[in-house]
């Protein structure tokens, strides 16, 4: 029989992001907290994010940098904590930090400054935190939850949901948060891998001859569209820009890449009148590497069967080119999976929660927060804004 410890206002599954953040600020509040976690230490994703100097927050900042099922669930909890809220918080513990692009935030130093800010924070709330305690059974009577750990049990009227998704398995993320949701009847988005290297196969295969090379780009799938870097792998696609699409990318759906982004329409007939001995290898090496450039313009010959200068070339012909290198679709296999996703989509349905304080509808005192949620931001910051957003609306509910 479990040994019983000291009872807790709140107890906290999950020592990353928004699980110290909540702990943190309850703890602040007075209530009695306590963290729970199965790794040997906190906050190991944040360890290793943003090429380990952890890209903390976006100053752009929006509601539609989000997917959700309910698109509007979010809204509350970003607007009422801000990217300036937690940068505020970064600069009173004398962290200095930079914009690197597109509203991206970094530490100066380290990610380690960002998990000591959130650690101190929690000794200013005499949080306890408990490490390398994997939990084996949660329960709820009377009012209380229990949570067993071993031959250790301990009891709250509140416990919050912070153990994230399964993405980046090797670091020990799982589909616990999950588990748990659907034993206290909540229902869960089916989890998917999000901001992931694509996989190609078939003729497109041939394309990873381009293995290591990377070009601006305009990605697309369906509606959305991110004009950042594509790079090619030995198994597909990856870098910001597919990064970005792989959360919106569904299996079956084709992606569309724009190799062209700085160039107006009619560029190639423009050529044509201009510089008609030109050969399109060599207008394409001026826009792009010069391994893609060769390898797009194989396959369009190949395709359109288009002789050697574009001055002996259609319009039509001309018309064709630049649409499919324009509008370039790519059919992925697939995705590289949880082992290579930086985040997970889908989650713990935000029909279950209220979205000003994340707190279950059909289960008072459980709360569930940050990755865990069906709330999955873009690359860039956006992800830990969530974490610190969510977090602290379930503090200030606690």
């Amino acid at each position: 029989m479990a040994i019983l410890t000291d009872p807790f206002d709140v107890v906290v599954l999950g020592a990353g992001a928004a699980g110290l953040m909540c702990a943190a600020f309850a703890g602040q509040r007075g209530r009695r907290v306590l963290v729970l976690d199965h790794a040997d230490r906190p906050g190991r994703k944040i360890l290793i994010s943003g090429g380990g100097r952890c890209n903390f927050t976006n100053i752009h900042t929006a509601p539609d940098r989000f997917l959700s099922a309910n698109p509007h669930f979010h809204k509350s909890a970003l607007s009422r904590y801000t990217a300036a809220d937690f940068l505020a918080l970064v600069e009173s513990h004398g962290i200095a930090w930079h914009e690197k692009t597109l509203g991206q935030l970094f530490c100066d130093g380290s990610a380690r400054q960002i998990v000591d800010l959130l650690l101190a924070e929690c000794d200013r709330g005499n949080v306890v935190q408990r490490y390398d305690t994997s939990v084996t059974d949660v329960s709820h009577a009377d009012g209380r939850f229990r949570v067993t750990a071993g031959e250790r049990s301990w009891s709250a009227p509140c416990l919050v949901i912070a153990t994230g998704g399964p993405a980046i398995p090797k670091l020990g993320a799982s589909g616990f948060a999950y588990d748990l949701a659907r034993r206290f009847g909540l229902k869960v988005v089916e989890p998917r891998p999000a901001l992931v290297p694509l996989t190609l196969g078939g003729t497109e295969a041939l394309f990873r001859e381009l293995s290591g090379v990377s070009a601006p780009v305009i990605a697309r799938s369906g509606p959305a569209a991110f004009t950042e870097a594509a790079l090619f792998t030995h198994r597909g696609l990856s870098g910001p820009a597919i990064l970005q699409v792989s959360s919106y990318w569904r299996k079956g759906e084709p992606i569309s890449v724009d190799f062209l982004p700085g160039r107006d329409a009619g560029w190639l007939l423009a050529a044509k009148r201009n510089t008609p001995r030109a050969a399109l290898r060599a207008m394409l090496r001026d826009e792009l590497p010069e391994r893609l450039a060769q390898a797009l313009c194989d396959r369009l010959g190949a395709e359109l069967m288009l002789p050697h200068d574009i001055g002996n070339m259609s319009d039509a012909a001309l018309r064709k080119a630049e649409e499919r290198l324009r509008q370039w679709q790519f059919c992925p296999t697939g995705s590289e999976g949880f082992a290579k996703a930086e985040v997970t989509a889908g989650g713990i349905s935000t029909a279950e929660l209220s979205s000003r304080t994340m707190e279950a509808r059909r289960m008072p005192g459980l709360y569930a927060i940050g990755e865990a949620v069906d709330v999955t931001g873009w690359l860039g910051g956006y992800n830990f804004q969530w974490a610190w957003a969510s977090a602290m609306a379930a503090a200030l509910a606690l």
